[in-house]
């Protein structure tokens, strides 16, 4: 498995369904910047986001795939970029467990003035890619994308526990 040095945390908010803390049936997923600028995730899926017994739901699997992938447009830059996505194609490959610590990696492929794409993977423990998937985003000021203030929803929030120095996927 590929290692890279983090460089930094990104932050987490409060009730979204892929990175909200408080979100008693999100993800709670841990995003890392690295050094060769992806940007790697970390969660555990539970029994709540389940199709079939022991799996998790294709949609869950699209959502945290869509996320990093999004996401990855900010690794290591100083000028944060908002995006939202236009169109995402998703290919599975493996069954993807419950209860059990995954990566996810994106990274961007593309970039324009107007739009971002990129591509990613959800890694299981074993290095075996589950599913893998791509997308394009239009690039949109925060106050076009969604209508609400930072502070009052903690949306930005950055988990307590001690973040890796060194991510694997």
């Amino acid at each position: 498995m590929p290692s890279s040095r983090v460089t930094r945390k990104q932050e987490n908010s409060k009730l979204c369904l892929v990175c909200g803390l408080q979100n008693p049936s999100g993800l709670k997923a841990s995003f890392y910047e690295t050094e060769t600028n992806e940007l790697v995730g970390v969660f555990t899926p539970g029994e709540t986001l389940q199709s079939y017994p022991g799996r998790l739901h294709g949609g869950v699997t699209t959502a945290i795939l869509d996320e990093t992938v999004g996401r990855a447009i900010n690794a290591n830059r100083r000028d944060m970029v908002w995006g939202v996505t236009v169109e995402f194609t998703v290919r599975f490959k493996k069954p993807v467990p419950l209860d059990t610590e995954l990566k996810v990696v994106g990274r961007i492929t593309a970039e324009t003035s107007r739009t971002f794409e990129g591509h990613g993977e959800l890694i299981l423990p074993d290095g075996t890619v589950a599913a893998t998937g791509q997308g394009k985003y239009l690039k949109l000021p925060l106050d076009k994308i969604a209508d609400f203030d930072f502070d009052e929803q903690d949306w930005k929030i950055v988990k307590s526990e001690k973040d890796p120095e060194r991510v694997e996927w």
